[in-house]
């Protein structure tokens, strides 16, 4: 039988950092480092697309409970 699993992965990660861009910079390094080595995460489970934004603590994170 041939059946599709959609699949989410969501995290948050704190770091301490000089400016928000570096934050991001870090994560997309720890992100493509582990689809390097992981080759199944693409061949096998299909991952597309991996995206994340930066924010102050307390700014963003407001507006996603306000808007839930």
């Amino acid at each position: 039988m041939q059946v599709k699993v959609h699949w989410i992965i969501d995290g948050v990660a704190e770091m301490d950092v000089e400016a928000i861009e570096d934050a991001e910079k870090n994560v997309e390094t720890i992100l493509g480092k582990l689809i390097e080595d992981n080759p199944q995460l693409v061949d096998t489970l299909g991952a597309r697309a991996i995206q994340g934004k930066a924010y102050l603590p307390g700014s963003e994170e407001d507006k996603d409970v306000e808007s839930s």
